[in-house]
């Protein structure tokens, strides 16, 4: 069976070895012309782990970054709401990532090269129409290369659309959606190089929505001690969001650093984070709604294409991954590819669904806005602020949400 697969990106490259693996023949095409190493920092999930696990990366990934131990929440003043541990700390088999984005991006490239040949990705080729397929009838792609403004036709028994937010698959079935929804909320991100905080491998949440502060560490500390530290400032925009969003667009830090200059924390000065930090790119937060379908014919889609969330809970890359193992194990376990579109389908829709809406209520980072609604001005117990066993419960159950219970014994 031959598959084609619209985008390089995680998606697309983790959904190309999943196939692979299992004897397909795939065609990866992506529009930009070379692929780099951008964006920031990225939390990869014990679940997402796992299946990366299964196509052997796993080893070839962790000392690219840090092992995550732990997960933090403060308020603006610098108080612990709530302190867990996560991947291997929390009894996972397998570790939660966190790593450069970008570094994880042309370590899957690489591979997927590697494996498949060199052949089996094509760049620089933009999908310009495609026909659906079904039983009878293969699905078609048409393509422009970028380089030359040739059209390029190409023909599988399985087109899947992993092709970002923006996706073509996913307008060419949806053509009247529209831009992204954006929440109101900004994102700025860039990294630090500094000295490790807390244990060295803790992600920490303070603030709460929309004026929150989000740091973890990328890389393991070198020789004297530091670490490349991803972080991102979150707060409302204060003017309407027109058009389509550019990921790469830089800003100077004086759009938001005043807002944390008082963040001076017993463990983190953020302010000086902030001031020492490299570019610094500007995200607004947005999703779109869920679907009511994903398939038409022997044509899907995936990842961001399918289901766009809030960068809430690290979710994003890690759903993304899960369904590239979700339709490469449906298409072995069924003998017909329409019962097996329709079992991943099934499968996948239904729980991404929930997180993005989950997502929009903040998933478990609420705990933060409680925190500031019942205690504006700080507490000296956290204990005043949540009843009993409320934090465990809400964290619990995001987690269950998300697909990633912690393990029993």
């Amino acid at each position: 069976m031959r598959a084609i697969i619209i985008g390089a990106g995680i998606a697309g490259c983790v959904t190309g070895m999943e196939l692979h693996q299992r004897g397909f023949d795939v065609q990866i095409y992506e529009s930009v012309r070379e692929i780099a190493p951008l964006g920031v920092g990225i939390n990869i999930l014990p679940h997402a782990m796992a299946v990366l696990d299964g196509i052997g990366i796993m080893e070839i990934l962790v000392p690219l970054g840090v092992r995550t131990a732990e997960l933090i929440f403060f308020n603006q003043f610098g108080q612990l709401i709530w302190r867990e541990p996560r991947g291997v700390a929390a009894g996972y088999p397998v570790p939660q990532l966190s790593v450069h984005r970008g570094t994880l991006q042309m370590m899957l490239f690489d591979e997927v090269r590697r494996r498949l040949g060199l052949q089996a990705v094509t760049t620089a080729h933009q999908l310009m129409s495609f026909t659906a397929g079904d039983a009878r009838t293969r699905p078609t792609v048409t393509l422009e290369n970028r380089m030359t403004g040739e059209l390029v036709t190409d023909r599988a028994d399985l087109v899947i659309g992993a092709d970002g937010i923006h996706s073509t698959v996913r307008k060419a079935f949806y053509p009247d959606e529209g831009l992204p929804n954006w929440s109101g909320n900004l994102l700025w991100r860039s990294t630090t190089i500094t000295k490790a905080f807390l244990s060295g491998r803790s992600m920490f949440m303070a603030g709460h929505l929309p004026h929150k502060f989000v740091a973890y560490p990328i890389t393991e500390p070198d020789a004297d001690g530091n670490q490349v530290i991803n972080w991102i400032a979150e707060l409302r925009g204060t003017e309407p969001l027109r058009g389509r969003e550019d990921w790469n667009k830089k800003v100077e830090k004086s759009i938001f650093a005043d807002r944390f200059k008082d963040w001076r924390f017993d463990w983190l000065d953020v302010a000086d984070l902030i001031e020492r930090g490299g570019d610094v790119f500007e995200f607004p937060m947005v999703d779109r709604d869920p679907l009511p379908a994903w398939t038409f014919g022997r044509t899907t889609l995936l990842g961001d294409a399918a289901h766009p969330m809030f960068p809430i809970g690290s979710n994003g890359a890690s759903q993304a991954i899960l369904d590239g193992h979700a339709i490469a194990e449906a298409i072995v376990s069924h003998s017909d590819l329409d019962d097996a579109l329709r079992a991943y389908e099934e499968a996948r829709r239904a729980a991404t669904t929930r997180i993005v809406m989950s997502n929009r209520q903040h998933g478990p980072e609420r705990v933060l806005d409680m925190a500031n609604d019942r205690a504006p001005n700080g507490f000296e117990r956290v204990a005043d602020v949540f009843a009993a066993g409320e934090l465990e419960e809400i964290s619990n159950s995001y987690k269950q949400v998300a697909g990633f219970s912690r393990p029993t014994n």
